[in-house]
């Protein structure tokens, strides 16, 4: 069993792994990883501006214990001059725990000092990376779109892959076409035998019979004329007649009658 779940695993994490292959854009990808270097670099310079800003407020607080410390050594000095010792020296205390403050303080002030300085060569380096990133990816992805069209022409005009759909439909047309100017070139040559009728004419058609029809009637015809043309050149030519020199004119009454 531990066999057979094993090889399930295995068969599993390689068809996801094929589907992302698949899926996976290299441009995306590559996008995706600048966004998050930007990201990154904005993070670091988010991390500058908070330490330059407790740097600050550690500088405004160091301000503010100097001047305590410059109150305090001259209120000790007042109390002195009056004659009241231990005022003074209540005053020099306090003002030697201030200025313990003030070292501690000056420690965490060169301490941010030295992050600040970390971060914006860090910030440096970071930004020279990412803008040489972006060139780098800028080219690897005019490649890949570069090769990709290759791909896709080179599939388109073999007949392989998503575009094998483009070189039949191209075969498709050129059969249909062939078989369109053999049809047009067959229409041509029985319309010109008088196969087709002229459908252009007005009233009803003839039909092949009756044309045969027509042709005969029409040599029978021819025929006989001749026939009758023949016989009239045979015949042989009758004389004109002659007036009777006997006979009288019409109107003309016999003697004695």
């Amino acid at each position: 069993m531990p066999g057979l779940q094993g090889r399930f695993s295995t068969l599993v994490k390689a068809k996801v792994s094929g589907a992302l292959d698949r899926a996976e854009d290299p441009a995306e990808t590559l996008d995706y990883s600048y966004e998050k270097q930007l990201e990154l670099l904005q993070n670091v310079k988010s991390g500058i501006a908070d330490v330059v800003t407790a740097k600050k407020r550690a500088q405004n607080q160091q301000e503010g214990l100097r001047e305590q410390m410059a109150t305090l050594d001259g209120q000790a000095r007042q109390a002195l001059a009056a004659g009241n010792e231990d005022l003074s020296r209540a005053a020099l205390e306090r003002k030697q725990t201030v200025q313990a403050e003030l070292g501690s303080l000056d420690q965490q002030v060169a301490e941010l000092e030295r992050q600040q300085e970390q971060l914006t060569e860090n910030e440096k380096k970071l930004q020279l990376k990412i803008e040489a990133f972006r060139t780098q990816k800028e080219v690897v992805k005019a490649q890949y779109s570069a090769a990709d069209a290759q791909v896709q022409v080179s599939e388109a005009a073999t007949g392989m892959g998503d575009q094998g759909d483009v070189g039949l439909a191209m075969q498709r047309a050129l059969e249909k076409t062939e078989n369109m100017k053999a049809r047009a070139e067959a229409t041509g040559e029985l319309e010109q035998s008088g196969t087709f009728d002229d459908l252009t004419q007005l009233g009803g058609g003839e039909d092949d019979l009756d044309r045969q029809l027509e042709q005969v009637s029409s040599a029978s015809e021819v025929d006989s004329e001749l026939e009758k043309m023949k016989a009239e050149l045979a015949a042989p030519a009758t004389p004109p007649q002659l007036p009777d020199a006997d006979a009288k004119p019409a109107g003309e009454k016999e003697a004695g009658s």
